[in-house]
């Protein structure tokens, strides 16, 4: 029986045009993806480094670009958080049917955008469905690390086999199926999280 369920947020609740980023950067100078630069962006995902040591070294593969368009780019990825996924998880948490977890790779630009285009009351109502908003650059790991999801079911004291998780990437979703969980790989344009009460039926 499922009796906690860990969420994902972009392509579950926010929807992303994951292309966006890269696309905004070729157009600010970058030809092709430089490892180095990618390896800055996993690492500032995990919280290895501040915000702005983390424009300090993006800067110099961009020297004739301002910081406020390093920042766009970087958050040309977010799209809109429809108001028809918010008022189903909030129907959901009201049910007090499961525990409910958040867990996020995401940064702080991306949560400090995605909390001024929400503003501050729309962001709340959101938050406030889970017992625990879960994000990598705090936790100092990332999906699909193990670590992120032994540390979930430890800290929360959940059960693998009484916990269902929800993810559009793929590689996630194997990670966490390797310790017992419950998974949902979301195809995002094709399914949507409203259709979660199926997938937990079929669970």
């Amino acid at each position: 029986m499922i009796k906690n369920i860990i969420f994902d947020f972009g392509d579950i609740f926010i929807n992303l045009d994951k292309a966006a980023t890269l696309r905004e950067l070729n157009q600010l100078g970058m030809s092709e993806p430089d490892p180095e630069l990618m390896h800055l962006f996993l690492a500032y995902e995990k919280g290895s480094f501040s915000t702005a040591s983390f424009l300090e070294r993006v800067k110099p593969f961009f020297p004739n670009v301002e910081d406020r368009q390093l920042i766009s780019a970087w958050n040309a990825i977010l799209l809109d958080f429809p108001d028809y996924r918010l008022e189903f998880l909030e129907a959901l948490a009201r049910s007090n049917s499961y525990r409910m977890f958040l867990l996020s790779n995401t940064n702080e630009l991306h949560m400090t955008y995605v909390k001024e285009s929400l503003g501050n009351s729309h962001f709340s109502r959101f938050a406030n469905c889970f017992e625990s908003v879960c994000l990598s650059h705090e936790m100092q790991m990332r999906k699909p690390e193990p670590e992120i999801f032994r540390y979930m079911l430890e800290r929360f004291e959940l059960q693998p086999n009484e916990t269902f998780f929800v993810d559009d990437n793929l590689e996630n979703t194997q990670s966490a199926a390797g310790l017992g969980i419950r998974v949902w790989h979301l195809n995002p344009g094709i399914e949507d999280i409203v259709d979660l009460s199926k997938k937990l039926s079929d669970a």
